[in-house]
């Protein structure tokens, strides 16, 4: 495994505004979009609480059809969602005191290769976690956001564009 803090190496992409709620709604589903063909993806989620991270996910569940309530996993720290014939774990790392907790989580039977990862707070299992595939950053500008993809420039392109057509 490698270290979960770090994103991946490719520089970020030009920081993407994002206006409000569905804007960042509309985000997570052009990151749907984006990995459409990427099954084993792992996506960190980087932010502020508050900063959007469970929000995009729930953009991200409802493009790949996720009809139920989308939570933030901040109490149960994991939240799988069968999709079809796709699963994605939402996971919410905060309340984790020590990165080796996260080999309690059962996450095993999730394999990254079988399984889209979506991780917000990684940098709370820094070190046991995969590398991820993308790395997001939200921030907050007053009301609205701020989205900085780093990783694959191909996931970023396509994202941007999708963006684009949407908002």
């Amino acid at each position: 495994m490698s270290d979960s803090s770090a994103t991946p190496a490719n520089a970020a992409a030009p920081a993407i505004p994002l206006a409000d709620a569905s804007a960042t709604e509309a985000a997570g589903a052009a990151l749907a979009a984006a990995l459409a063909s990427r099954p084993g993806a792992v996506v960190f989620l980087h932010g502020d609480l508050g900063a959007g991270k469970t929000t995009l996910a729930r953009g991200f569940l409802r493009a790949l059809g996720a009809d139920g309530p989308v939570r933030s996993p901040t109490y149960t720290l994991i939240e799988p969602y069968t999709l079809g014939a796709r699963t994605v774990v939402h996971m919410d790392l905060y309340r984790l005191a020590d990165p080796q907790e996260w080999w309690t989580l059962g996450l095993d039977s999730y394999a990254p290769s079988q399984t889209l990862w979506l991780v917000e707070w990684p940098e709370r299992a820094a070190g046991v976690l995969p590398a991820p595939s993308v790395a997001l950053r939200l921030e907050r500008v007053g009301d609205a956001r701020r989205l900085t993809v780093h990783g694959d420039p191909a996931v970023a392109a396509a994202l941007r564009s999708r963006l684009e057509v949407q908002l």
